[in-house]
């Protein structure tokens, strides 16, 4: 699918290079921006522990997501970073983490690298699009403070074994052919329930017994494995994102990951079994997928018109010609490396064949069904990880879980007023 074009290289450069999820942004509809001057350009539109965020700044906001093709309501998305934001740098300067101006540098030099250009010229190619800034250096700022934070917090209670590590080099490598067998719980927020979410989820993450699990599963679970105690097939470790293979990797029979957060959701995974052979498992350089959007959400009438195209198709390929008569952002197929696919999606593939369909996902608001095909997996013969590249994914994604963790907790003792 093609993003609308821009009106000068540099932001149609940037742009693309942030075209992640742009078709769940056309299907949902970006939100235009908010009418500053209507509303007053600096006039508080939210209140944080006594500290302001102006109309402007979350109109500014959103025109950053916008441009990075965050899908959904880019208007309540700004609202909710910003307020994350505030609480980030308040625990910060309360326990004493600043940043100096060297370190907001980096973090515009890495970010600038990301999409390919130098920091004066993406800051260029943005105010094109009228985005101050001061507006990228506060996105930048939160993000390297917080960063900062929580390792000065909570790095020194994350420790890695040697025995997670083996495991990990196993299922990034392929080697001893690890397959598992998991259970999982996904449990759909939004901004209004998150805190609330990710405490229920926090308690579902010390669950020991695959009774007590499966009953969760049933009881809290919106994954169509909800009916079967969250049950999922045996796979092999190297279907599932790069992400999360070292964090399966390293659990045993009856331990639960920490919360996965994924768009508008937070999953569990319990492990039930694991083998390893001596055959190893391949990984993947790009895993080609496809996407048909069907109005109407998850009601049986929609459930039912997947169900006959489904029937009338054997492959990916059959689907252009489902979609022949209708507007071009209805079918959306792309090949990507497996860390670039968006995590809910990349969840869902790693349970799938080729050629086998899912309809376990939705768009944001929940109006729009997504029909997700499998069209096939591209196979990698790559260097192998070293153990210490394995061990820094493992602490991070260890530091990322006591992040959110504690970013739920100061949401809920916070003293928020929204105008």
């Amino acid at each position: 699918m093609t993003l609308q074009e821009r009106p000068n290289d540099m932001t149609s450069r940037l742009t693309k290079r942030f075209a992640l999820s742009t078709t769940l942004a056309v299907i949902v509809g970006l939100s235009s921006p908010l009418d500053v001057s209507a509303q007053g350009a600096f006039s508080p539109a939210i209140t944080v522990n006594d500290q302001v965020v102006t109309n402007y700044e979350i109109d500014q906001r959103a025109r950053l997501l916008t441009i990075m093709n965050t899908p959904g309501d880019t208007y309540s998305e700004a609202r909710k970073q910003l307020i994350d934001d505030r609480l980030k740098v308040q625990a910060a300067r309360i326990a004493g983490v600043s940043v100096p101006e060297e370190g907001v540098q980096a973090g515009l030099a890495e970010f600038a690298q990301r999409v390919n250009m130098q920091p004066d010229e993406m800051l260029k190619a943005l105010a094109s699009e009228g985005i101050d800034e001061e507006t990228m250096r506060d996105f930048i700022t939160s993000g390297v403070t917080w960063r900062g934070f929580v390792q000065a917090r909570f790095g020194g209670s994350v420790q890695i074994s040697e025995e997670e590590i083996d495991r990990a080099v196993a299922s990034n490598t392929g080697a001893g052919g690890l397959r598992v067998l998991l259970s999982e719980i996904v449990i759909p927020m939004t901004p209004q329930t998150q805190g609330q979410v990710m405490g229920l989820a926090q308690q579902l993450s010390e669950i020991r017994s695959f009774e007590d699990f499966e009953q969760a599963a049933i009881t809290y679970s919106q994954s169509p494995t909800k009916d079967d105690g969250g049950r999922i097939q045996w796979m092999s470790v190297t279907n599932l994102p790069p992400q999360l293979r070292p964090l399966i990797a390293a659990l045993s029979p009856g331990e639960v990951t920490a919360p996965v957060q994924l768009p508008n959701a937070v999953a569990l995974f319990q492990m039930r079994r694991v083998e390893e052979s001596n055959r190893p498992a391949p990984r993947y350089s790009e895993i080609d997928y496809a996407m048909y959007y069907l109005a109407g959400g998850r009601t049986p009438e929609t459930l039912a018109q997947a169900r006959d195209i489904a029937n009338r198709i054997d492959r990916c390929d059959d689907l252009y010609g489902i979609a022949k008569d209708l507007p071009p952002e209805v079918l959306f197929r792309e090949s990507q490396a497996p860390g670039e696919i968006p995590r809910d999606i990349a969840l869902e593939l790693a349970k799938m064949d080729d050629n086998e369909i899912s309809t376990a996902l939705t768009t944001a608001n929940g109006q729009t069904l997504i029909m997700l095909m499998l069209c096939g997996r591209t196979a990698e013969f790559g260097e192998e990880l070293s153990r210490d590249e394995v061990a820094a994914a493992l602490r991070n994604q260890r530091l990322d879980n006591f992040a959110e963790s504690y970013l739920s907790q100061l949401r809920a003792q916070a003293h928020i007023i929204e105008q």
